[in-house]
């Protein structure tokens, strides 16, 4: 395997599962020895990081909830006293709860920009911080979402949220370019995960075992698979990325704005 981030300190968030946990095991498959995952579910994270560290590599746990901005911009202190110091930031930490124009409370939407908006900046503008400080070219992914382009009617506060965090990765690239800090996102789209399998089952009533059906329907026949994603993710924090800052990827299968064929309507 490459070894494009033998030189990377990685702190990556939601990490305890999911996505976030295939970043942190592609970014270690390509180098990378020393990693933080934080998480809100501690037991969860320490097992992922015990089983992580591994054949030279050195990975921590943090236990944290990226609803609070104050413990958000802390945690990459705590990171970089792990690990000396953080060169790559991935904000993956959600809220998928669901809500629409016609429902959601200012309570729902309150929690899921804690996390999804709040967090994140706070987190990234503490990586920002440190980076200048300390003369990194640092780089950061911010997990976005598809729905950002309009999305379905239960995710209207979770595709706001997104959108949100979409505007702060390319504001912040722009500002942080300057300091050779670049800043990318990647839109992603509907993603196998654990979470989403428990998601399916709470909020949409599907049986266990829903996937198989869904995925049948579907063009490549396969939803999103976590790690095909780490691999953006890891070129996009990597020095094969280049130059490349404000990047915005949309992950789907789905073609943004195209219409079916009309013939078949």
């Amino acid at each position: 395997m490459t070894q494009h981030h033998a030189d990377t300190h990685a702190l990556v968030t939601g990490a305890a599962q999911g996505l976030g946990l295939a970043i942190a095991r592609e970014l270690i498959a390509q180098g990378c020895r020393k990693l933080v995952l934080a998480d809100r579910n501690a037991e969860t994270g320490r097992a992922a990081a015990a089983a992580l560290s591994q054949d030279g590599a050195e990975v921590w746990f943090e236990e944290a909830d990226m609803s609070d901005h104050a413990a958000a911009a802390a945690l990459v202190d705590r990171a970089a006293d792990r690990m000396g110091r953080v060169t790559s930031l991935v904000n993956a930490a959600g809220n998928c709860e669901r809500g629409s124009i016609l429902d959601t409370d200012p309570d729902l939407w309150d929690r899921i920009f804690a996390t999804n908006a709040k967090g994140p900046f706070f987190a990234l503008q503490r990586f920002a911080q440190r980076c200048v400080d300390e003369g990194i070219a640092g780089t950061c992914v911010n997990i976005l979402s598809i729905t950002v382009h309009g999305g379905t009617a239960f995710l209207g506060p979770y595709g706001a949220s997104k959108a949100a965090l979409l505007y702060t990765t390319k504001n912040s690239a722009n500002t942080l370019a300057k300091h050779r800090i670049r800043v990318n996102g990647i839109n992603v789209g509907w993603m196998d995960t654990p979470g989403e399998d428990v998601i399916q089952q709470k909020y949409h009533g599907r049986a266990p075992g829903w996937r198989d059906a869904v995925e049948a329907n579907l063009p490549f026949g396969m939803l999103v698979k976590p790690e095909h994603v780490a691999g953006q993710a890891a070129f996009l924090l990597g020095p094969q990325s280049g130059v490349v800052t404000g990047s915005i990827v949309d992950f789907d299968q789905n073609v943004v704005g195209a219409y079916p064929d009309t013939d078949n309507l």
